[in-house]
């Protein structure tokens, strides 16, 4: 009777078992071992406030240029920004001492919690970086001293600033007076008049949007038994494009504007009006607190409260919180539908200009 072989049976010569190891790689393998065990236990031994780890400039510009592609250029400004803030505190050493300087930095540089937020986020995604294309999870270790300090919860108060029909007719009534005097030539008077109507009456960010649009769109914009504008996703800041109607009053004063011939050119001029704002003053009737160009969609937003506007069309127009699933996945309002809805709300409003 042949003896039994058992597929993994060391002991019989017969199993024919491919893995077994000879003699001397057995003590070769018990060497090994003890080996990793040693520089196991000595690695145990290495304290985090004795490590240093190096980076150079180019690794930091090369994740500069990573983040930076596709990015808007206030977003990239704000990248750049925070790599200096980090190349100064650690000199491309990662220790203890030098993130903890970074932090200090930051926190003492910056009041505003998302400024902190922005450089210190950025800093914990470098180390992340690094700990990658190096294969050393060390360098992600030290994101732990970048954590920003728990803030105590504040009561929430509603916001100060009231925007009121009043404040914008104020705009308006200043823009004519400055007109009448010479301060304002005709097309600038005529441009700043159209972009506090339009500001006032669709509340689209003055930058992100307002600055960006062109004479094209508005040209196309008017021709429509309904006119709408249609604004694209690069000129909007959650680059989600939408239908923005056009009240009647601001069609009526967008007109001398759409004479020129190109339609790439920018409509609004909304650095001049900017510092035409800057150069009048121009105060608040709750509060008096300066008026700015951001107090157009203020005003916008505070209206809809008073005239009770459809939630779900003044937040499409605005793009205002609609980062939920019902907007990613189901919602897509055709543009006359955008429009009725709208002048069903605002069409009775004219304001004093």
């Amino acid at each position: 009777m042949e003896p039994c072989r058992g597929s993994d049976s060391g002991s019989n010569p017969d199993s024919g078992a491919p893995f077994l190891l000879s003699f001397d790689q057995r003590g070769f393998s018990a060497q090994e071992k003890k080996c990793k065990l040693e520089c196991k236990l000595e690695s145990r031994h290495t304290r985090m406030s004795d490590l240093e780890l190096l980076f150079t400039h180019e690794d930091l510009n090369g994740y500069l240029n990573l983040r930076a592609s596709g990015l808007t250029p206030k977003s990239v400004t704000w990248l750049k920004k925070s790599a200096e803030l980090l190349w100064k505190a650690t000199g491309g050493i990662v220790s203890m001492i030098t993130v903890r300087h970074l932090r200090d930095h930051v926190l003492k540089k910056y009041q505003d919690t998302d400024a902190q937020r922005k450089v210190l986020q950025f800093a914990r995604a470098f180390l992340r970086y690094l700990s990658k294309i190096s294969f050393d999870q060390r360098y992600a270790a030290f994101d732990l001293f970048l954590e920003l300090p728990r803030a105590v919860k504040q009561r929430k108060h509603v916001t100060s600033r009231i925007v009121t029909q009043d404040d914008i007719e104020n705009v308006l009534l200043m823009l004519e007076k400055s007109y009448a005097s010479g301060r304002l030539d005709e097309s600038h008077y005529l441009n700043c008049k159209a972009l506090t109507l339009f500001g006032a009456f669709t509340g689209q960010r003055p930058l992100a949007t307002i600055a960006r649009l062109t004479i094209g769109q508005f040209r196309e914009a008017v021709n429509q038994e309904k006119p709408f504008l249609n604004v694209l996703p690069e000129q909007d800041k959650i680059r989600m494009q939408h239908y923005c109607p056009l009240h009647p009053q601001v069609v009526e004063a967008i007109l001398p504007l759409l004479e020129n011939p190109r339609d790439s050119e920018r409509v609004f001029e909304q650095l001049s009006f900017q510092e035409w704002l800057k150069r009048t003053d121009i105060s608040l009737v709750h509060g008096g607190a300066r008026i700015v160009n951001g107090d157009l969609r203020k005003f916008c937003e505070q209206q809809a409260d008073i005239i009770q506007w459809d939630q779900s069309n003044k937040n499409y127009i605005l793009t205002h919180g609609v980062s939920g699933v019902d907007w990613r996945f189901y919602k897509h309002p055709l543009p006359e539908h955008v429009y009725d809805i709208y002048m069903k709300y605002w069409g009775a409003i004219t304001l004093k200009s």
